[in-house]
């Protein structure tokens, strides 16, 4: 049981970087739909073992609500690259006075190419 909790939280973290890249913090509600399903699943199973690791499950997809909007303040920090091609990327940053989309779009790069060479 401690090994699927320790698994499934693990796995959930990818997930939720990947998902803040390729969607931003708006698709929180695909984490909220899922958590549900797995909690109503883990209510519906009658196995105990199985019912525990659906629950975890379910409340490991809650907790990435919350870590995905942790992780788009991070990559407002710097700590985590900005996908270019999103168009909210370019369209927030062209709001707070960044410049034109083409202006954007190469800082973001070059802050990526930065980043990557720090590393």
């Amino acid at each position: 049981m401690g090994a699927s909790a320790f698994l499934l939280i693990g796995v959930f973290h990818p997930i939720v970087i990947k998902a803040e890249y390729h969607w931003g913090k708006g698709c929180w509600w695909v984490f909220a739909i899922g958590g549900v399903g797995f909690c109503v699943a883990s209510l519906l199973v009658s196995d105990v073992v199985l019912a525990a690791v659906l629950g975890v499950a379910g409340f490991s997809a809650f907790w990435s609500i919350l870590e995905l909007f942790e992780q788009d303040k991070r990559v407002k920090k710097g700590w985590f690259p900005r996908n270019p091609k999103r168009s909210d990327a370019a369209r927030c940053a062209a709001s707070q006075g960044a410049g034109s989309r083409e202006q954007v779009a190469g800082a973001s790069i070059a802050r990526r190419e930065q980043v990557a060479s720090s590393r």
